[in-house]
């Protein structure tokens, strides 16, 4: 049997089976909080949407790498602080043997023979007249002294002018006045050394400083308090550099350390176009040009001391030079680091506008719609009574 619908029934239900559709689709709106949940619901929308969201995540995955980049470069900069503060330790070490009580209670040294009418303010007269020439070897790493005396533009014929010459070969002189008697000694940075051999016309015969006249010593004395001193600071200078080259072993981050020779690449973008490229550095103890000491050798007189101080000086400066070029590193990776976070922000916020539905407005949709529907069940009973009666009419 064939059931008929009258026009208005017939419209009555389309109205509600329309109605129910868009009830459905405003309460799957509400329900997940999109209002583009699939291609066809906005192909544009949907599809743009899916684009800026990959794009964010491929940002976010970078982050982490970004950020052990910048725990690489804290580390570093930490293990450069820590190196600076041991190679100032290491420069008070230095300072002390210069502060210390002299190596050597006597020091070599060399006594013309007397020099009738020489003084300080003219050493010249007999035993030593106009035109002699004194030559003496390198003294304790030194320049060879080549001398001649007299009053030329270029010779020595006063104690200031000797000394003059003297002083590119660590040595020193004196004059006794009332002998004439020029002493020759090294300076205390070289009481170490011997002083080298002596040669030329103002050693011959009858010349103030003939073998025979003169006092050679051939080696400093050491003094035994002071060198074991000495020698005590040089063992606390070793410890430092060893300290030293493990504290630059020891800077790493999730295995990589910029002090010990590994380079750190970073890359800021999806495409890998945007990169950065920091080169490592060796900073152990022979990578800063330092050395451990030996006792017995080194920190014996205060030249090695101020060779040392040269060395830890220049430490320090490159030290300084790498501290800097880190800083500024460190600053651009968390620039980077900050604007990768914005811009993932500004991503989501792009893609949610596509895609997100308006709750408010879909709540007055659900509302007006419940309300239809409710409209529309009332007029399809109206319509059905009003079928019934006709048809009991026709009866």
């Amino acid at each position: 049997m064939s059931i008929v619908l009258s026009a208005s029934v017939r419209q009555n239900l389309l109205s509600l089976q329309s109605t129910a559709d868009l009830l459905s689709t405003t309460q799957n709106r509400l329900a997940t909080g999109n209002k583009v949940n699939s291609a066809l619901d906005n192909p544009t929308n949907f599809f743009t949407a899916q684009g800026l969201n990959n794009r964010a995540s491929d940002i976010n995955n970078l982050l982490d790498s970004i950020g052990n980049g910048v725990q690489v470069l804290q580390a570093a900069n930490t293990g450069i602080t820590s190196l600076q503060k041991l190679v100032d330790t290491a420069k008070s070490i230095a300072n002390q043997v210069l502060q210390a009580p002299a190596g050597y209670s006597t020091k070599s040294s060399v006594t013309s023979g007397a020099i009738t009418g020489g003084t300080a303010a003219n050493l010249l007269g007999t035993g030593l007249v106009q035109g002699d020439q004194l030559t003496i070897a390198a003294t304790g790493g030194g320049t060879a002294t080549n001398i001649t005396f007299g009053t030329g533009g270029s010779e020595v014929d006063t104690l200031t002018e000797l000394n003059a010459a003297l002083a590119a070969n660590n040595l020193q002189a004196s004059v006794d006045d009332a002998t004439g008697k020029i002493t020759i000694t090294t300076t205390n940075d070289k009481a170490s050394a011997s002083i080298g051999a002596f040669s030329g016309t103002a050693t011959g015969a009858g010349k103030a400083f003939l073998p025979a006249n003169t006092t050679v010593v051939a080696a400093p004395v050491a003094d035994a308090a002071s060198q074991t001193i000495r020698s005590s600071l040089v063992k606390q200078y070793n410890d430092i550099i060893t300290q030293i080259t493990t504290t630059a072993q020891d800077a790493s981050f999730n295995g990589i350390n910029l002090l010990n020779g590994d380079d750190l690449k970073l890359t800021f973008n999806e495409t890998g176009k945007s990169t950065l490229n920091i080169k490592g550095v060796t900073f152990n103890a022979a990578g800063l040009g330092l050395a451990s000491l030996t006792s017995g050798t080194d920190f014996l007189d205060n030249s090695s001391a101020n060779a040392a101080l040269v060395k830890l000086s220049a430490a320090s400066s490159t030290l300084r030079t790498q501290a800097s070029s880190l800083g500024s590193n460190l600053s651009v990776v968390q620039i980077r680091q900050d604007f990768n976070k914005n811009l993932i922000n500004v991503l989501q916020t792009g893609s949610s506008n596509l895609t997100l539905a308006d709750t408010n407005e879909e709540a007055a949709n659900s509302q007006a719609l419940s309300t239809r529907q409710s409209i529309a069940v009332s007029a399809l009973a109206l319509a059905n009574q009003s079928q019934q009666s006709v048809l009991q009419l026709l009866r």
